[in-house]
């Protein structure tokens, strides 16, 4: 029997994450900016991927939603516009399983 902090399958006890997953962002897009990107949709947080060695954005980001409804009205509002001049591609980001580190 596995134990859940040696288990790295194992479930978090949360509820569903209702993600977004935000491609295509100009490198210069910050999580304030990317929030208010889709502020007609509710987000309740976002995040921008960065790359630990330069500092820099990676392209990419993360935006958190409350409910299935309001993620599922800003994928189809938010693919493929702009945001800093540059088309976005919104989907829905894959559930990844949480990695647990010693």
């Amino acid at each position: 029997m596995a134990a859940p902090w040696w288990d790295s399958d194992w479930k978090d006890r949360s509820g569903p994450e209702y993600r977004c997953f935000v491609g295509n962002l100009p490198y210069g897009t910050s999580e304030s900016s990317l929030k208010n990107a889709f502020s007609s949709y509710g987000p309740l947080y976002s995040e921008i991927a960065v790359d630990p060695e330069t500092g820099r954005s990676r392209g990419f980001g993360f935006v958190q939603f409350d409910d299935q409804k309001s993620m599922d009205n800003a994928i189809q509002g938010m693919n493929g516009q702009q945001v800093g001049g540059r088309n976005i591609t919104v989907s829905q980001a894959n559930h990844r399983p949480r990695r647990w580190r010693a």
